[in-house]
């Protein structure tokens, strides 16, 4: 197993702060304050981004094994940034302003949460290490 040196620890650690505390300020004040006739989607995404951040909050003490949720924060960013953001960028140039202020916190997400990720250990423990087995073990076979 690649050791991961203390001060990625507490970088790892800080990012899952910044999750916590921006997602409570932010969405938490909405899950128990919404309108009335909130649109489903809205209520949808407002309840994961409340989940994302208390699984954060597990990160702070288990940064390693939370590592999975900081690559959901980078991969679901890049995607809306490449697929959402950028076409509709090329197509007219400007953007919304709602779509300006959405860039602005995904592209943090993108630049700072590469910053804090084990890039070894991530290689280790999900590329080169061998998987999870498919099939239950044979009675005779050896554990």
């Amino acid at each position: 197993m690649t050791d991961v040196p203390l001060w990625r620890l507490y970088l790892m650690r800080a990012m899952y702060l910044l999750m916590l505390v921006g997602l409570a300020l932010i969405m938490w004040p909405l899950l128990f304050d919404h309108p009335s006739g909130w649109p489903l989607m809205n209520s949808v995404v407002c309840a994961v981004l409340v989940a994302v951040s208390l699984l954060a909050a597990l990160g702070l003490r288990y940064p390693l094994r939370m590592v999975p949720l900081l690559l959901f924060e980078l991969v679901w960013k890049a995607i809306w940034l490449l697929a959402i953001a950028l076409p509709l960028w090329l197509e007219g140039g400007a953007l919304p302003a709602d779509y300006q202020s959405t860039v602005v916190d995904t592209l943090v997400g993108v630049v700072l949460v590469p910053i804090a990720l084990p890039w070894r250990y991530l290689w280790e423990t999900y590329v080169k290490a061998p998987g999870d087995r498919w099939l239950p073990r044979r009675p005779d076979a050896p554990a």
